[in-house]
């Protein structure tokens, strides 16, 4: 939730509500509201706000180990023993001449402050004796490289019980961290986008599709095998890609019925009308695609079992010349068949 309509760079603090940044780093805040610091065009690339209006951006690698963060504050304290998973999208801005491997995450008992503008290391937070800290690193398979879509980062972890704050950014030094240039005569940083971080308990995320466990109504008896399926339900509106809650209904009953069956694998497939550019419409139509393909894996289908493709809009089922046409061409199709 923000409180004021961005007008500049590095204020985050003012423009943010519940969200502070702990160190001298001047992390940026992006809305569709402001001139200066827009969506989806904005001085460090061009990314559209797919889960609302808005989106942070920081630095995770630049020069002479210049750092930026994010630090929220939860909801509540964690529980001793209880697991939780920890989720954020991320989005590289096209500027950016560096891409990194690993987003660290650090859980404290008591909200950090420093006066620092480089890397808060462990070295450097271990200095306070009187708060508590945990660091984690989540790696990607490759490097967090993708410029044109939001890539999920996740992990769980099981609480301790006094888990207040959280913080997210690169904890390490130019010298650690594992990047990769992404131009030829790289000077400048690696600047990501993100948005939608989460703590949540995975036995409350449970309940997303303990629903469909135990009504045998809602329960998918049989889908035919090597046939396209559409989501009657997933149907995007213009211009968008992100999943909303009424539409996950449907998601959450194809994922228990790959759950039941180990031996399953999904393909899915996304798609958009015909207005816009087509190479426009066939980012959109991948994106459509990733936004039901992480909402499985969110649920806990694993990404072995998974694939994604987007088509643009070269395959309607409909007339694209109505809205009520072009409504049911913003559609994601899926495919069901045995592993290899």
């Amino acid at each position: 939730m923000y409180t004021n309509c961005p007008k500049g760079l590095g204020n985050f603090n003012e423009d943010v509500l519940f969200w502070s940044t702990p160190s001298k780093g001047s992390t940026d805040y992006f809305n569709g509201c402001s001139t200066a610091m827009g969506t989806p065009r904005n001085f460090n690339g061009n990314q559209p706000a797919d889960f609302g209006t808005g989106y942070a951006g920081f630095y995770m690698y630049a020069p002479e180990d210049y750092r930026e963060y994010l630090q929220a504050e939860l909801t509540q304290t964690l529980e001793l023993g209880k697991r939780y998973r920890i989720s954020f999208y991320v989005s590289l801005a096209e500027q950016s001449d560096f891409a990194v491997k690993e987003f660290g995450v650090v859980f404290t008992k008591d909200k950090l402050q420093s006066a620092r503008r480089k890397e808060l290391s462990k070295a450097v937070l271990y200095k306070n004796k009187e708060n508590k800290y945990r660091t984690f690193q989540i790696s990607h398979t490759d490097f967090y490289a993708d410029t044109q879509g939001w890539v999920l980062v996740q992990m769980e972890f099981v609480g301790r019980g006094w888990e207040s704050f959280v913080t997210v950014g690169n904890f390490k030094n130019n010298s650690r961290t594992r990047f990769l240039k992404t131009k030829r005569y790289a000077k400048k940083g690696a600047y990501y986008y993100i948005d939608m971080l989460k703590v949540e308990s995975v036995e409350e995320m449970n309940k997303d599709y303990a629903s469909v466990e135990n009504n045998p109504s809602d329960k998918i008896e049989g889908i035919a095998l090597d046939q396209i399926h559409i989501f009657k339900n997933v149907l995007f509106e213009f211009d968008r890609s992100q999943l909303l809650d009424n539409e996950k209904t449907e998601v959450r009953k194809i994922f228990q019925y790959l759950a039941d069956d180990a031996s399953l694998k999904i393909q899915i497939h996304g798609h958009t009308d015909s207005i816009g550019s087509l190479a426009y419409n066939q980012h959109l139509s991948k994106e459509r695609a990733r936004s039901v393909a992480d909402y499985l894996v969110h649920l806990g289908l694993p990404k072995e079992r998974i694939l994604w493709h987007g088509h643009g809009g070269t395959r309607p089922v409909a007339d694209n010349t109505t809205e009520i046409g072009r409504g049911q061409n913003r559609r994601v199709e899926f495919v069901i068949s045995k592993q290899e």
